[in-house]
């Protein structure tokens, strides 16, 4: 791969050998006012964290990493920024695997071969209800090891047989596209966020299944909307735009 690029400009950081957790300490770092935009990166963590509250595996050798930031715009769009996320992740992972499939899973998940390389968490408060006092976003990509014997099928970039980078040089690669993609959403909205997940998308036109709140619900996945919503036809003439789900195939 070419050299690692330069650190982005005006994006502070903070680097743990162990810690609790990567987003737990971006949460109490907000919370003191801490300036952002500010990565947190640990070697290890004790009591890593995904979505739903469930346990994050992580051990040495993979990236842990959670960017805090304070934007200023509505909620309801920061929750775009997992899109975002997604994609300077698979520019991260094919980087290192170019010979690699890698694709964005919805709602937060990356794939690689069809296997859950990287998990992605995004958290927010507000005491307005309009503009969040902070957003943070976790990035957990497996790069040296992977769980076995889990829901969804896990690989590394050592499993996919790339050499896997040190910590610290993902996440400057990572940071860098972060920034660039970043930047686009800022400028234009997510409508080439939109398009640039669509042509990273696993499944795309394809059956999948749906765990809802409330049950269960399978159709074709046709898409995203302009809000970032699954789009499931679930029978001939029957769409459905779904917000929150986890999705399997």
């Amino acid at each position: 791969m070419n050299r690692t690029p330069a650190w982005p400009q005006g994006t502070a950081l903070r680097h743990f050998t162990e810690i609790d957790s990567t987003n737990e300490e971006a949460r109490r770092l907000a919370g003191v006012e801490t300036p952002a935009p500010l990565w947190v990166i640990a070697d290890r963590q004790t009591n890593g964290r995904g979505r739903r509250g469930r346990e994050w595996q992580s051990r040495t050798g993979n990236l842990s990493a959670t960017l805090l930031l304070r934007p200023d715009r509505p909620i309801a769009q920061c929750a775009q920024l997992s899109f975002v996320a997604a994609i300077s992740v698979t520019e991260l992972v094919a980087g290192y695997a170019p010979f690699a499939d890698v694709r964005v899973k919805w709602p937060n998940d990356v794939l690689a071969d069809e296997r859950k390389i990287a998990g992605i968490l995004l958290e927010s408060a507000s005491n307005t209800g309009v503009c969040p006092d902070w957003l943070t976003i976790g990035f957990g990509v497996n790069l040296a090891w992977h769980p076995e014997n889990v829901e969804f099928p896990a690989i590394s970039l050592a499993g996919l047989g790339a050499s896997p980078p040190p910590a610290r040089d993902a996440l400057a690669r990572l940071a860098a596209s972060w920034e660039r993609w970043y930047q686009l959403w800022m400028q234009h909205g997510f409508e080439p966020i939109r398009d640039a997940w669509l042509a990273r998308a696993a499944r795309l036109g394809m059956r999948l299944r749906a765990r809802l709140a409330g049950g269960e619900t399978t159709g074709v996945f046709e898409g995203i909307d302009e809000e970032g919503a699954l789009i499931l036809r679930e029978s001939p003439g029957r769409t459905r735009a779904i917000s929150a789900a986890e999705v399997f195939f």
